[in-house]
């Protein structure tokens, strides 16, 4: 069978509503998008809901399903972050996905993401890194921007607790205390070690030289850490493996870089690609294609149009979207004759809902040998017409494994 290679460029967040501010059009359908429209009129476009139409999903179970993956595999966001930044995570450990936040005297957050604060993050981790609580090991490290991972270490552990992030699109309510989902004696344990942590972390970080800085020139300081995404690493086989096929991944974000290494990609990134919209698209585009010499299958991420969509910005989303385009012209102009190109998002972050949403996103395959449909645009609207449909994420991906030749036949 002819074996052919891909490059899936995500967009995060990618998908929106009709605006008002944009003349009740998406901020992909406003934004100035030459290169995805050229793709889209000799190529073949159509929508994909990751799971199913109306289902929301995380970053982390978006990009678990693109890279392969079934919804059933998902390990729970901590571990996954945890991979993503290099943390060595070992048998039994709960991992947890994590904020730096700003909460007041009475607990009530103020700023789920401390001004998305980037400077500093590493003193504020180091402070609070290396406690030990009734026995428990614990291990902190900063991610990307206000991100970071928690580990707890230690015997009768549980990922059956709660978070404390109240997860609310608006600021202004107190952060939730963990609790036990279940009766069993770890989770009740492990509840009571995280809060305990939260306490004093807090405490460590109100007074940190870091916050008296901050709070002097006005900025909210990351004084309290929030928790989601208590979770296990699950033994999966790799994607690359089941395959076959040798892959990479280029991107800023700790969590899509922790999915590749779940999925056996070689993951490639670098202080310049960054979770926002000042992101080095130049390099990416040029690790890309180096990466596309010596590997079947490379995913490429911009994580900007997803941070705009949570900030209800949709001018800046669709200055994220321009930026997302010329990233993927650089592609396009030097793309090998034996390579697709594929278009998609993880889900969809409205602006005017500021949270992930089931509406489906627009996607895209460019490539020798496409069947081309009559579509010539690249946006929430006129891919509805496409020629791929309205597909599943396990859909799509099978396709473009489909596409490279590495799906088996069934039947005689």
């Amino acid at each position: 069978m002819l074996r052919r290679k891909v490059i899936v460029a995500i967009a995060d967040g990618l998908g929106d509503r009709p605006h008002p501010l944009l003349g009740q059009r998406t901020p992909l359908e406003y934004a100035a998008t030459p290169n995805l429209d050229r793709l889209a009129a000799e190529g073949t476009t159509g929508m994909m809901d990751l799971i199913a139409p109306g289902i929301p999903v995380g970053t982390d179970m978006g990009h678990l399903i693109l890279f392969g993956y079934q919804p059933h595999h998902y390990p729970g966001r901590g571990p996954i972050e945890a991979l993503g930044i290099g943390m060595a995570v070992k048998a039994g450990d709960v991992v947890l996905r994590c904020n730096f936040a700003t909460v007041d005297e009475n607990g009530i957050v103020v700023d789920r993401r401390a001004d998305r604060i980037r400077e500093g993050t590493d003193e504020l981790a180091d402070a609070i890194n290396g406690m030990s609580i009734d026995g428990v090991e614990i291990y902190y490290r900063a991610a990307t921007e206000h991100r970071a991972v928690l580990i707890l270490r230690g015997d009768g552990l549980s990922d059956q607790i709660s978070d404390s992030d109240p997860k609310a699109p608006n600021d202004g309510v107190a952060f939730h205390p963990i609790q036990a989902l279940d009766h069993t004696k770890e989770a009740e344990r492990t509840a009571a070690v995280l809060n305990r942590f939260l306490q004093k972390a807090h405490d460590i970080l109100s007074n940190h030289p870091v916050n008296v800085r901050r709070q002097k020139q006005d900025q909210n300081p990351a004084n309290f850490i929030l928790t989601r995404g208590a979770g296990q690493l699950a033994d999966l086989d790799p994607i690359v493996k089941q395959l076959s096929i040798r892959g990479s991944c280029i991107a800023g974000e700790s969590t899509v870089l922790g999915v590749a290494q779940l999925a056996g990609f070689k993951t490639v990134t670098a202080p310049s690609m960054t979770g926002n919209i000042d992101t080095n698209i130049e390099l990416k585009a040029q690790r890309t294609l180096e990466e596309m010499t010596e590997n079947d299958m490379v995913y490429v991420h911009m994580k900007a149009p997803d941070v705009k969509g949570h900030d209800n910005e949709p001018f800046e989303k669709a200055r994220a979207i321009e930026l997302f385009d010329r990233m993927v012209g650089l592609i396009a102009d030097k793309l090998p004759e034996d390579t697709y190109l594929a278009l998609a998002a993880d889900h969809s972050t409205p602006c005017e809902i500021g949270e992930h949403t089931g509406d489906p996103v627009p996607i895209l395959i460019y490539g020798p040998s496409i069947r081309r449909d009559r579509n010539t645009k690249y946006n929430e609207m006129d891919c509805a017409y496409g020629g791929l449909g309205r597909l599943s994420g396990a859909d799509f991906v099978r396709t473009l494994h489909g596409l490279m030749g590495v799906v088996k036949k069934q039947g005689n």
